[in-house]
């Protein structure tokens, strides 16, 4: 295979440099804690990075940047993807916040990703510049490096269609502009928008600028990581809990909608069928909940049930894992739902994790379709969505992708299973990693974290993490013959 070598190193580099700038961030988070031996930390790692990148941007001899091919960037978004968890990993490992380089990666590597699992235990020993970057990667990580990098790809002569299409979330890449680039800038402004808006709210809580931006750094991003070992139980404030769950629900709404109704068409929100399909999940999910934590006496009001219910259905379903209760302590059946919601995930183009709900839409409508055919073999039945005939490669692409997501979630479990742990607790380090979860049930449930794992099987579930959010093809097609043979 020829890669078009020019402009992806360019791109990989334009990633570098802009990991390494975000890192200059946390650097005065420590300065202002007077964190001096973090803030070096960051900056030995900073510096070289942005230097390193610019220069070679700069003097890597001119040629056809727009000849990028989809192979280019499956190999960009795979690269970017886990080269910038390595080098994230770094300032834990030389500020000696975590010392294993493994357990650094696992760490970044479910910070970018938006998983929000972690290896850590106790939460507030970490200094203030280290706990900023766990929640900074998330940010990062929700929208995309690599959609922040498109949206500056023009100043390097680079158009952006092809990586955005190997990193896009759903069976479907939609454009809210004439170009690729113009629609990650809208993007990014719509992002930086929300998070500015639940800093505000955060804030008129009780919470400081720094709890305030973590948190909604989180949120947004649907990572999950927190300041606290508790999470966001941790502040017992309704407030801030349903503060945190309204822009938790907002983040898992695709992301392109927001456009359509800050430009003056709220209906074709309103009328989208992923969407509308989204919150009568959630809605229907939490009085199921809240019935259930009712019956078996868990809370002892009406108020409690939903409180608790309403927040841990919109926390996993948009595959963010904050937490104001141990989940793992609820009733089977409520356990049941909520690994339910695990692979169902959010919207697509959203922050979300998970299979999209989109692409569990349309494989229960591929079911009812099957099951048509039976009857009446010789009829034509279209599959339908919003009044649209969905093509059949899109319907190609949903059932390949739901079997290769079951596989992974098979096959990972006996992987992890050789650890020795239960069964309950390998699958669900599965889940919750592919799925982009964080927390999962048994010995990593909310309560917990996944130090307990030996280092081969944490490096698997860091990787996990990473394909997840790329919707897997894009890491599994790196191991194809087929990838590394031909030209196009």
């Amino acid at each position: 295979m020829i890669l078009n070598k020019r402009p992806v190193i360019k791109v990989l580099m334009a990633v570098m440099a802009l990991v390494g700038a975000a890192m200059l961030i946390p650097a005065v988070v420590a300065l202002i804690y007077k964190e001096t031996n973090v803030f070096l930390s960051f900056i030995v790692c900073a510096v070289p990075m942005i230097a390193v990148g610019l220069i070679v941007i700069k003097v890597l001899p001119p040629g056809d940047n727009n000849t990028l091919k989809m192979r280019d960037g499956f190999f960009i978004v795979a690269m970017a993807w886990t080269g910038m968890s390595a080098l994230g990993a770094l300032p834990f490992v030389i500020s000696g916040a975590i010392p294993h380089f493994i357990d650094a990666f696992f760490e970044t590597a479910s910070g970018f990703s938006t998983t929000g699992s972690t290896i850590v235990g106790n939460i507030e020993a970490l200094p203030y510049g280290i706990l900023f970057w766990r929640s900074f990667t998330h940010w990062l990580g929700g929208m995309g490096v690599l959609v922040l990098t498109i949206a500056i790809l023009p100043m390097l002569g680079i158009g952006g269609a092809k990586i955005m299409r190997a990193e896009t979330t759903g069976p479907t890449m939609d454009k809210i502009s004439g170009t690729i680039n113009d629609s990650a800038r809208k993007l990014y402004t719509i992002y930086i928008g929300v998070t500015v808006v639940e800093i505000i709210f955060l804030m008129f809580g009780g919470l400081n600028f720094f709890e305030a931006s973590t948190h909604t750094f989180g949120t947004v991003g649907t990572g999950g990581l927190s300041t606290h070992s508790e999470s966001i139980a941790a502040f017992g404030s309704v407030y801030v809990e349903m503060v945190i769950a309204v822009f938790m629900l907002m983040a898992g709404i695709n992301f392109n909608l927001y456009h359509y109704l800050f430009t003056g068409k709220p209906g074709i929100m309103l009328k989208d069928p992923e969407f509308r399909t989204y919150l009568g999940i959630i809605f229907g999910s939490t009085a199921f909940i809240s019935l259930m934590l009712l019956v078996k006496n868990i809370y002892g009001s009406v108020g409690q049930a939903l409180r608790y219910a309403f927040f841990q259905v919109v926390s996993i379903i948009t595959t963010t894992g904050y937490g104001t209760a141990d989940f793992d302590t609820w009733p089977i059946p409520c356990r049941m739902l909520i690994f339910l919601l695990m692979i169902v995930g959010g919207c697509a183009s959203s922050t979300g994790g998970g299979a999209k709900v989109i692409r569990i839409m349309l494989t229960f409508k591929l079911i009812r379709r099957g099951a048509q055919t039976r009857l009446h073999s010789s009829a034509v039945r279209p599959i339908k969505l919003g009044g649209k005939n969905v093509d059949e490669d899109t319907l190609s692409n949903v059932k390949s992708f739901m079997i290769l997501y079951l596989m992974t979630m098979l096959i990972g479990t006996v992987i992890v299973s050789l650890d020795g742990y239960d069964l309950v607790t390998s699958l669900s380090a599965v889940v919750a990693t592919v799925s982009n979860i964080g927390p999962g049930f048994n010995l990593i449930g909310p309560s917990c974290n996944f130090i307990l794992f030996s280092y081969p099987i944490k490096l698997l579930l860091s990787m996990f993490m990473i394909a997840g959010r790329l919707e897997l093809y894009t890491i599994y097609i790196m191991f194809t013959r087929v990838f590394w043979k031909g030209n196009k």
